[in-house]
């Protein structure tokens, strides 16, 4: 009898299975509201969100591999339905919507930060404000809807808690250099390349003057006060000449 009670005691069984098979209540509440339905698999859901500092056997880290995948290809889809854009701009929109800052701003509207299990420590640092961690507990939690609900709930909550961002335009604005070099690529030149033409004035009011060329196209140039400006307006002086 001896033997048997204290088996029943081994931390890495009875401490382990338990905590698995618990959901707190507000958790739970939080899951079904943003799902539509209840959780079936408490320990799934527990999973995704668990982080490592917690120290338990299992956290987040493997859904999240998981929900990143999904989350791309459900963007990945809605943006090719959406128009004929090219495959720069289409990579371009893409990993801004996918990125961890976008995870991170979708995870906070939805209230998921207060429901995540951190350690003491990851707490004391701020961890529940963490882009990096907001976003990756994000992708876990699209990660076990996809486990536990297959592939069209996962797609139906993508396009519902990311039609903001996608309706907003995130990933349409591409810095004048990004969009020359993507111009020259697409066009089958080569990369554009960028010069200094000029250094005037005195340390505390210089000016550069850059030009930016593509061989066989042309070339712009532009003034401003630091060397990555003057680069910057050359661009759109080269994309509105010859873009």
């Amino acid at each position: 009898m001896d033997l048997v009670h204290r088996r029943a005691l081994r931390p890495d069984r009875g401490d382990f299975l338990k905590p698995r098979a618990q959901l707190p209540d507000d958790a739970a509440r939080f899951v079904a509201e943003l799902t539509g339905e209840a959780p079936r698999r408490f320990e799934l859901w527990r999973e995704a969100l668990t982080h490592g500092s917690m120290g338990e056997t299992v956290n987040y880290e493997r859904l999240e591999f998981l929900g990143d995948r999904v989350l791309g290809l459900a963007i990945a889809e809605w943006l090719h339905e959406r128009g004929r854009m090219d495959e720069g701009s289409l990579s371009q929109r893409l990993n801004a919507l996918v990125s961890g800052h976008t995870c991170a701003a979708v995870a906070r509207e939805i209230g998921l930060p207060q429901h995540i299990r951190l350690g003491k420590q990851a707490r004391d640092d701020g961890g529940h404000d963490s882009d990096n961690l907001l976003g990756d507990a994000m992708e876990a939690v699209l990660g076990a809807l996809f486990v536990e609900r297959g592939w069209d709930a996962a797609r139906a909550l993508v396009r519902r808690l990311w039609a903001d961002p996608l309706a907003a335009g995130k990933g349409e604005t591409k810095h004048p250099k990004a969009a020359l070099q993507e111009w020259a690529a697409g066009n089958k030149r080569k990369p554009p390349v960028y010069t200094v033409l000029d250094r005037a004035g005195p340390d505390h009011a210089v000016s550069f003057t850059v030009q930016v060329s593509v061989k066989g196209v042309g070339e712009a140039q532009a003034t401003a006060g630091n060397k990555q400006e003057a680069e910057t307006q050359a661009a759109k002086a080269f994309m509105k000449a010859f873009g």
